[in-house]
C-alpha cells in the first residue's frame, strides 16, 4: 500500500488539473489558477514521496507526465484561450460560443483565441520528449511545463490583484498574448539547458545557482507579488544559461589541464 502513495498523490494532481480546466472553461480564472497551484504542489511531492519510499516505477513516471499534460498543459492552454477572448471581445466565452453560428458570422477573428491551445500541444510534446531524453536526469532541456504554467497563471492574477491601467493595456493586448503563447511554446521545446531545483547535497558551492535563485525569488515575491513571476521565469532562464556556460568552460579547462 505504501508503494502506491506516490501514485495517489499524482492522481490528486490529475484531479486538481481537471477541476482547474472546468473552472477556466467557465470563466473563473482565479479559482482555476488556485487548483493549478495545488496540482503543481502535488506534482512536487509525488516525486519526493517516491524517493523517500523507494517506490519509483515506470508506471509512476508515465502517470506523472500524463498528470502534467492536464495540470501544466491543458489548464494553462484553456486559461490563455480565455485571456485571448478577453482581449478580442472584452469577455470570456465557451467553446460553444466560439463555434456557434454567431461566431461564424463574426469571421476568422472569432477563432483567434484558439491560438492559446498551442500551449497544450507544446506542453504534451515537451513531456513526451522528457520521458525518452536521457540527458534530463539532473537538469532540463527546455523550459519545464510547471514553470511555463506559472508564467501563464501570473497574467490573470496580476489583473485581478495588482490591477493598473498599464498592466491591463499590456496583458490584454492581443499581440502580447499571442507572443507569450508562441514564445513560451518554443521555450518548452528549445535546446537550452536549465538547472533543476533538486538538491543532492546542501553545500553552497555545488548549489550556488540554486541558492541564489531561491533567495532572489523570495525577495522578488515579497516586493512585487504576482508581478514577480514573469521576472522570476526570465531570471531562471538567464541564470541557467550563465551556469551552463560556466560549467562548459570549467569542463574545457579541466580537459586542457
Amino acid at each position: 500500500m505504501l508503494k502506491q502513495i506516490p501514485n495517489i498523490i499524482t492522481s490528486l494532481n490529475i484531479l486538481c488539473g481537471c477541476v482547474a480546466v472546468l473552472f477556466a472553461a467557465s470563466g473563473d480564472l482565479i479559482t482555476a489558477s488556485l487548483f493549478v497551484f495545488l496540482g503543481i504542489f502535488f506534482d512536487f511531492f509525488d516525486g519526493l514521496a517516491a524517493r523517500l519510499l523507494n517506490a519509483q516505477s515506470e508506471v509512476g513516471l508515465q502517470l506523472d507526465s500524463l498528470a502534467d499534460v492536464i495540470t501544466s498543459g491543458l489548464a494553462p492552454g484553456v486559461i490563455m484561450y480565455q485571456m485571448l477572448n478577453l482581449s478580442y471581445f472584452g469577455h470570456m466565452q465557451s467553446l460553444t460560443d466560439t463555434f456557434s453560428m454567431d461566431g461564424w458570422n463574426v469571421g476568422f477573428k472569432n477563432y483567434m483565441p484558439l491560438i492559446g491551445l498551442i500551449i497544450v500541444i507544446a506542453s504534451a510534446y515537451r513531456l513526451a520528449k522528457f520521458n525518452v531524453d536521457t540527458r534530463q536526469t539532473s537538469g532540463f532541456i527546455g523550459l519545464p511545463t510547471p514553470a511555463n504554467t506559472l508564467l501563464i497563471l501570473s497574467l490573470p492574477l496580476i489583473l485581478q490583484f495588482q490591477f493598473s491601467d498599464l498592466a491591463e493595456s499590456i496583458i490584454l493586448n492581443k499581440w502580447f498574448l499571442i507572443g507569450i503563447t508562441l514564445v513560451s511554446s518554443l521555450l518548452l521545446n528549445a535546446e537550452i539547458s536549465l538547472f533543476a531545483l533538486k538538491f543532492k547535497t546542501w553545500d553552497f558551492k555545488s548549489n550556488a545557482v540554486r541558492y541564489i535563485f531561491l533567495i532572489l525569488c523570495i525577495v522578488l515575491l515579497v516586493l512585487l507579488k504576482f508581478l514577480a513571476i514573469p521576472i522570476i521565469i526570465l531570471l531562471y532562464i538567464l541564470l541557467s544559461l550563465i551556469n551552463h556556460k560556466e560549467h562548459q568552460e570549467g569542463t574545457k579547462y579541466t580537459k586542457n589541464s
